[in-house]
């Protein structure tokens, strides 16, 4: 069994190099291989994200497993924002909500060590604020006191039951009203 990783341009994998010739060096069908990749991963579309390969060389048989994005990935995404911030604490770079943060918490669930979505969420915010980013348009130190002091519990409630029912990997239907 062979596993070859690679990261891709989340829907827009091509069969141009690196890719192609990896894929050829196995005997595997390139342009169906890069037509499954783009399929798995255009969720995630506008970022990169790695690709997992197993390729069983006696069979010829594959496997396509694709890796959540980064949590930081996911922010600047959500913050509409190419780049974090190279001096996070004097240059804030983007905005998320904290419903954007709650999404990216559920995305990242299976990743995150956290036990409640409140943790998770706590976490999230952090990474924001390292990559210099705002969360409600106020500091991200404040709004996890915010969040310590019940301010958001009404948003973390309409999410509980689906973070309790370890769903991951796709944003939530719906959004917070």
């Amino acid at each position: 069994m062979k596993v070859v990783r690679f990261r891709v341009q989340a829907g827009k994998a091509s069969p141009s190099p690196p890719l192609g010739p990896t894929l050829a060096q196995y005997g595997l069908p390139v342009e169906k291989v890069v037509e499954e990749i783009n399929k798995l991963t255009e969720d995630y579309s506008g970022m990169e994200v790695t690709v997992v390969l197993r390729i069983d060389e006696s069979t010829g048989k594959y496997s396509i497993d694709v890796a959540l994005p980064t949590t930081t990935s996911l922010l600047l995404r959500f913050a509409n924002v190419q780049e974090p911030s190279g001096d996070p604490a004097r240059k804030k770079v983007g905005n998320i909500t904290i419903e954007d943060a709650i999404k990216v918490a559920l995305i990242k669930k299976s990743e995150l060590n956290a036990k409640t979505l409140k943790a998770a969420v706590k976490s999230v915010i952090s990474t924001a604020r390292s990559i210099g980013l705002t969360v409600n348009g106020k500091d991200p130190k404040e709004v996890l006191a915010e969040v310590d002091r019940g301010v958001y519990d009404g948003y973390f409630n309409q999410y509980e039951e689906y973070w309790r029912s370890g769903a991951s990997k796709r944003e939530p239907a719906g959004g917070v009203g």
